[in-house]
């Protein structure tokens, strides 16, 4: 038996062709696997049938989740989560007034990445490596519409 981590606590769940953990706290941050598993609220009790249903499923799809990604080649799934920085910047360049320190923050991150994986991308590096160009023209861009400082 294993257990599945809620906002409400830790739940036992019962996997197919899985077994029970050898130390009793194990799988528990608190070390109280012997405590009752916790309805949604908070409540001491039990969780319904249909609860404990719906946390297999979570967990029986969190487990495919992590074959998918154990399957697929590991600069791919970096640099598909380097393009949530490039959609980050983005956002922050095209509001009606650019937020730049933000855009600034995600344009660097996503450039740090592509600059310290580089070719260990595969195939990903070379449209990340152009994102980041496109990302750093808008800035200037953004940049140069903006409001002009005083500089003193």
């Amino acid at each position: 038996m294993s257990s599945l981590w809620t906002p409400s606590g830790e739940h036992p769940v019962d996997r197919p062709g899985g077994s029970a953990p050898t130390d009793p706290s194990a799988g528990s941050p608190s070390g109280q696997a012997d405590r009752p598993p916790t309805a949604p609220g908070g409540d001491e009790a039990e969780l319904t049938p249909e609860e404990r249903a719906a946390a297999e499923e979570y967990a029986r799809q969190m487990d495919a989740a992590r074959e998918q990604l154990l399957d697929a080649p590991a600069g791919l799934v970096v640099g598909q989560q380097a393009l949530q920085f490039y959609e980050l910047a983005a956002l922050h360049l095209s509001q009606p007034e650019p937020r730049l320190d933000d855009a600034r923050v995600a344009i660097d991150a996503l450039a740090a990445v592509v600059d310290a994986v580089g070719p260990r991308l595969g195939e990903a590096e070379t449209p990340l490596r152009q994102a980041v160009n496109q990302l750093r023209l808008a800035f200037v861009e953004a940049s140069g519409s903006a409001a002009p400082r005083s500089d003193g």
